[in-house]
């Protein structure tokens, strides 16, 4: 099979293609600046922006498309917004798979986006899975909880923001979290592409833990006491720093954080795989210590 991963040369994308290529599919890192050299040996490079409305000249020639562009649901650079790269990207690459008569369609959207919390991130996410269940593709919308390996943006953005012995989080951290590794999610989008058991479906992806989110910090952070901060006074806070694009913090962050991100059906029985074989958070940050 001829696989374009939009996306490819990013933190899922490469693990993806790792995988593609070892089950021998033909593959295409398509990225708006693909390097060659952090891909596996056999995986063709073609640039791509998503935000461009003709795609078809990136897209001929390929039996399936993934979906794998996004933006970190925490941030909005300037001149690049959600609506633009989920929304709008996903408008773009449907409709010249469409055009090009690709078979198989892999979108990679996010868990949350159905349960009401109403930020640009999961509103633009929404709107692309739309797209996707509307055209006349085949297709296969995978919803992970918050992916974490190297490479991620997640790990690196605790470490960064999060103070190591004291810990200051809205509501203390309650809200849940179901973090999987990387390399346990992208056999299951593989098998999505491959195996026609999974066309036309939506499934909910979460790691072998529900951890809180002060669990979570204190995971990455190796430990360090948690100092619950009252929500009322976040959401203050939030609508005061929210015009200000360097703080990762603002309204969008602060309802988030009032829903669980964890799995209401696992799909993970669907490609037969037991939860207790995924790797935890805590081996992973206890490995990446190692080797530091």
């Amino acid at each position: 099979m001829r696989v374009l991963v939009a996306g490819g040369a990013g933190f899922v994308g490469r693990s993806l293609c790792h995988v593609l290529v070892d089950r021998g599919h033909a593959v295409t890192a398509a990225s708006r600046s693909p390097d060659a050299a952090r891909l596996p040996d056999g995986v063709e490079t073609t640039a791509l922006d998503v935000t461009e409305p003709d795609l078809t000249a990136a897209i001929a020639g390929h039996d399936a498309v993934v979906n794998l562009v996004a933006l970190p649901s925490h941030v909005q650079p300037r001149g690049r917004s959600h609506e633009a790269v989920h929304y709008d990207g996903t408008r773009h690459l449907v409709a010249a798979s469409e055009k090009t008569g690709v078979e198989r369609f892999v979108q990679l959207s996010g868990l949350g986006v159905d349960d009401g919390v109403e930020t640009a991130y999961f509103r633009a996410k929404r709107r692309a899975e739309r797209v996707v269940r509307d055209s006349s593709l085949k297709y296969v919308i995978y919803r992970p909880s918050v992916v974490f390996g190297d490479g991620c943006a997640f790990v690196p953005f605790v470490e960064r923001m999060v103070p190591p012995l004291v810990t200051p989080l809205p509501g203390g951290g309650r809200m849940r979290l179901q973090p999987i590794w990387v390399e346990d999610l992208t056999p299951l989008i593989a098998d999505g592409l491959e195996d026609d058991r999974h066309a036309d479906r939506c499934y909910e992806i979460g790691g072998p833990e529900r951890l809180t989110l002060a669990e979570t910090v204190t995971t990455i952070r190796g430990g360090g006491v948690v100092v619950p901060i009252p929500m009322a006074l976040a959401g203050i806070a939030a609508r005061a720093v929210d015009p200000l694009p360097w703080i990762p913090f603002g309204r969008d962050q602060y309802r988030a954080l009032q829903s669980d991100n964890t799995t209401t059906d696992d799909a993970l029985a669907a490609f037969g795989v037991d939860p207790d074989s995924l790797r935890t958070l805590s081996a992973y940050i206890d490995q990446s210590r190692g080797e530091r």
